[in-house]
């Protein structure tokens, strides 16, 4: 694929794009020219994006995935391929967040976090991968965590440990498919200012969580929707394998 291909000619699937940190992605990618599918589990909360986005202009699709189910996968790459022939931007964003302390955490559903969020993201690529190959061309990103990084501290165990396999999951990937046209890259955001993260501190909490963050603010999940449209342009060919942190000073490597 040249790399002067216009992006306009180009797809861009996000997963849980309904809501906060995917929906910002979306807007952004949507924003720069990108065709985009919306897929969530959360079908109707993407409908109103797409409205948001402009619908009419075929810009933006909508397809309900729930990515523990390969199957659901299969659908999204079939509905972008039916409706624009190719897709070139894959960005595994979905996740579910659980926040429990270690040794309330069973088995069970220890097992059922790491199998949606790793799990998920796994089979995206997998899913993804051979139409990619097929092309000559694609951008994965994968979306981190600054708790698969530090252990985390909000977040659960599960959620973490989830996020930490994600990191090394994007460099099996990135190695594996660079040869085929292919950049895998993730993105580790520390705390956003979104429903999720405002769902898991309190009102009450909030001004001591911010004084731990070295900036003092939430971060801003347009800027991440920002960086992944660089990640995903044509220009970022030499960028594969990288874990790019936005945590406000909270880990430094």
């Amino acid at each position: 694929m040249p790399q002067s291909l216009p992006i306009e000619t180009q797809t861009a699937a996000v997963t849980g794009a309904s809501r906060g940190v995917g929906a910002a992605i979306a807007r952004a990618l949507h924003r720069s020219g990108y065709r985009v599918i919306l897929a969530d589990i959360d079908e109707a909360a993407c409908d109103s994006l797409a409205e948001e986005l402009d619908l009419a202009s075929e810009m933006a699709l909508t397809a309900r995935l729930d990515i523990s189910r390969p199957d659901d996968f299969e659908h999204v790459l079939e509905k972008c391929v039916s409706r624009w022939s190719s897709v070139e931007v894959l960005v595994n964003n979905a996740a579910v967040t659980k926040a429990h302390p270690v040794l309330d955490i069973d088995t069970a559903e220890f097992n059922e976090v790491m199998a949606v969020n790793a799990g998920g993201t796994f089979t995206g690529c997998c899913v993804f991968g051979p139409h990619f190959k097929d092309r000559g061309y694609s951008r994965i990103i994968n979306m981190a965590s600054l708790a698969g990084q530090n252990g985390g501290t909000a977040t659960g165990a599960h959620y973490a440990a989830s996020k930490g396999a994600i990191l090394t999951l994007t460099k099996v990937f990135a190695r594996d498919l660079a040869p085929f046209g292919i950049t895998v890259n993730a993105i580790s955001p520390g705390p956003m200012d979104t429903s999720m993260v405002h769902s898991i501190v309190s009102d009450e909490a909030r001004a001591g969580f911010l004084k731990n963050i070295p900036v003092g603010v939430l971060g801003d999940p347009n800027f991440i929707g920002d960086m992944a449209v660089f990640l995903a342009a044509p220009k970022a060919s030499f960028v594969n394998g990288a874990c790019w942190g936005v945590n406000g000073g909270l880990y430094v490597r």
